[in-house]
C-alpha cells in the first residue's frame, strides 16, 4: 500500500468509529454526502454511477482477496515450519534417549515417562502374581464329614463341615453366612499393594466374578441363591484382601455352597447363634425358628409343624366321631 493511498486513513477511521451500525451505516453516510454535497447521482445516468461504484468496489475486493490469500499462505508455511522443527526436535531427543545420552525434557514429559515406567513395572507384578489367592493353613480348610452318630444323617457323609461362621473355608477363599447375608473373604498372595482398578469384581443377581485383571478369575460362577445387587458391596482391605457382602433375597434358607461349582456343606450342622435370632423382630423370628424346625424334621423323616397340626385336627375329629372308620385315612 502506497503512502498516498493511506493518507486519509486516520480521518476515515475517526469517522467510521462514530458509526455504531458498522459498515452499512458508514457507507450510508458516504452516499448521503455525495447526494447532498455533489451531483454524483444527478450529474450522470444511473447506469454510469452504478458502474463506477461496482468498478471501484470490484478493484478493492480483488486486492483484498489477494492480500488475504498471501496471509493464509504465510500462516500455513509458518505452521509447516513449526511442525517440522518440532518433529526434528522430537527425533533428536528420542535419539539421545536411545543412545543413553542426557537430554533436556519438560516437567510434563518427565512425569509422563515416569508414569509409563511405573505402569510397566506394575503390569509385570500383576502378570507375575498370576491372580492366585493366598493359601490358607491346611488345618483351617473345611473337612469332609467322615462319621455320623445317627443313621438319619448318613446323607451328610462326604459333605463339608461348616466353619465357625456357618459357611466354608476353601483353598482360595472363605465365606460365612447368616440368614440375611453372605460374607466372602479372598486374600491375594501378591508382593505389592493392590488397587481397586487392578481388580475385576462383578456381582450379578445370581452370579459372581472376582479376580485380577488380565488373569484367570478366582471365582466365576452361579451363586447358590439370588442376591440384591444394589445392597451387595465389596471393598479392598489392607490392599491385598477383597471383602464382599452379598445381601440374600431369600432370608429363610441357608446356603449349602457359595457357587454351584463349590463342594457342598452340611446345612444340618449349622448352629446359628441365639444372639443372631434375637436381632430379628418377633414375627420374623417365629418364621425363622419354624423354618429351621421344619427343615430338620424333613431331614430326619419326621412330621413338620404343619403336619403335626393336621394330625392333631384329625385326632380330634376321630374322638368326636368314633363311629367312623379312619383305618384307610392317610396323611400327606
Amino acid at each position: 500500500m502506497s503512502a498516498e493511498e493511506g493518507q486519509f486513513d486516520n480521518i476515515l477511521l475517526a469517522v467510521a468509529e462514530k458509526h455504531r451500525g458498522g459498515v452499512p451505516e458508514f457507507l450510508g453516510t458516504l452516499a448521503s454526502f455525495l447526494r447532498r454535497k455533489t451531483d454524483f447521482f444527478t450529474g450522470a445516468k444511473q447506469a454510469e454511477w452504478e458502474k463506477l461504484l461496482l468498478d471501484v468496489f470490484k478493484k478493492e475486493s480483488k486486492l483484498a482477496m489477494e492480500a488475504h490469500g498471501e496471509k493464509v499462505k504465510s500462516r500455513e508455511a509458518a505452521q509447516r515450519l513449526k511442525e517440522e522443527k518440532e518433529r526434528k526436535e522430537r527425533e533428536a531427543r528420542q535419539k539421545e534417549i536411545n543412545e543413553n545420552k542426557i537430554c533436556d525434557i519438560t516437567d510434563d514429559e518427565a512425569a509422563a515417562i515416569i508414569k509409563e515406567e511405573e505402569n510397566k513395572k506394575r503390569q509385570q507384578l500383576l502378570d507375575g502374581a498370576g491372580g492366585e489367592p493366598a493359601t490358607p493353613i491346611n488345618d483351617d480348610i473345611s473337612k469332609p464329614i467322615e462319621k455320623v452318630d445317627d443313621e438319619t444323617e448318613k446323607g451328610e457323609l462326604g459333605k463339608l463341615m461348616p466353619n465357625a461362621g456357618n459357611g466354608c473355608t476353601l483353598d482360595k477363599y472363605t465365606w460365612t453366612q447368616t440368614l440375611q447375608e453372605v460374607e466372602l473373604k479372598i486374600p491375594f498372595n501378591v508382593s505389592f499393594a493392590l488397587r481397586a482398578r487392578d481388580l475385576v469384581v462383578s456381582i450379578g443377581k445370581k452370579s459372581l466374578k472376582v479376580g485380577i485383571k488380565g488373569q484367570e478369575p478366582i471365582i466365576d460362577g452361579e451363586l447358590c441363591g439370588e442376591v440384591k445387587q444394589e445392597e451387595s458391596v465389596w471393598v479392598l482391605q489392607d490392599s491385598k484382601t477383597v471383602m464382599i457382602t452379598l445381601d440374600k433375597i431369600n432370608k429363610m434358607n441357608w446356603w449349602s455352597r457359595l457357587v454351584t461349582s463349590d463342594p457342598e456343606i452340611s446345612t444340618r450342622k449349622i448352629n446359628p447363634e441365639s444372639s443372631k435370632l434375637s436381632d430379628l423382630d418377633g414375627e420374623t423370628r417365629s418364621m425363622v425358628e419354624k423354618m429351621m424346625f421344619d427343615q430338620r424334621q424333613k431331614e430326619l423323616g419326621l412330621p413338620t409343624s404343619d403336619d403335626r397340626k393336621k394330625q392333631d385336627i384329625l385326632e380330634k375329629f376321630k374322638q368326636q366321631h368314633p363311629e367312623m372308620d379312619f383305618s384307610k385315612c392317610k396323611f400327606n
